[in-house]
């Protein structure tokens, strides 16, 4: 008898925001890997040159509520890797938070709107809307607002310093990531650097997981 065996691709939809930066490059890659997702969608402001069948392009104008709202539509899982430096925008604390709080707060709070209910966030070890640096506190700040915004399973990333090369040039994380990894049997096991390689497979993996809540990871547990 002639069997035969039927392979059905998911029509699972995961929708990428900051797929150039360090954790977002490495996550693309994870995620186009892995067969849990049909489509892997990427929302960039500018064109990208990297090509694949399952990847989707958007380019997407993020101060544009309607822009982002039909890019997110049809999404299963939004993975949230945003962020700047003091450095890019000059030093301007509002231009910063226009990017590193406005941009993940809106992500969540139309995802809940479609009903896209899985939602991985990068945020910081350390963060706290309590804390007097500016950087903790508004990570804080971001984990707050993504959790009020009601969607069902969420999932933080509390990295420390990452280990990888980025597209552009940074002396001073650069000597950081040599100085943490001299020293990083001395460090305190959550504030130990990290390959951005991992966080982006702890995100695929941590993905997978819908159960309500919202989980929170540190270093150990994206090893």
């Amino acid at each position: 008898m002639l069997q035969i065996t039927v392979f059905f691709m998911s029509t699972k939809i995961a929708s990428i925001v900051g797929a150039t930066g360090l954790i977002g490059h490495q996550l693309l890659l994870a995620l186009l890997e892995d067969d849990d997702y049909g489509t892997i969608r990427v929302l960039i402001r500018r064109p990208i040159d990297i090509s694949h069948p399952r990847l989707e392009k958007k380019i997407v104008d993020f101060n544009d509520g309607d822009s982002l709202l039909v890019a997110l539509t049809g999404s299963h899982t939004v993975f949230c890797c945003i962020g700047t430096t003091q450095k890019k925008v000059k030093g301007d604390k509002t231009a910063y938070r226009t990017i590193d709080f406005d941009i993940p707060v809106k992500l969540a709070r139309f995802c809940k709107m479609l009903g896209c209910e899985n939602f991985v966030l990068v945020s910081s070890v350390g963060a706290n809307p309590q804390s007097g640096n500016f950087y903790l506190r508004l990570k804080g700040e971001v984990e707050a607002a993504v959790r009020e915004s009601g969607i069902r399973t969420i999932h933080i990333m509390r990295p420390s310093m990452l280990l990888g090369r980025r597209s552009e040039f940074r002396m001073g994380e650069r000597i950081g990531q040599l100085v943490m990894r001299t020293f990083s049997i001395f460090i305190p096991s959550r504030y130990k650097p990290i390959p951005a390689t991992r966080v982006a497979q702890a995100m695929v993996k941590a993905s997978k997981n819908e159960a309500s809540g919202c989980f929170i990871y540190h270093y150990a547990d994206m090893q």
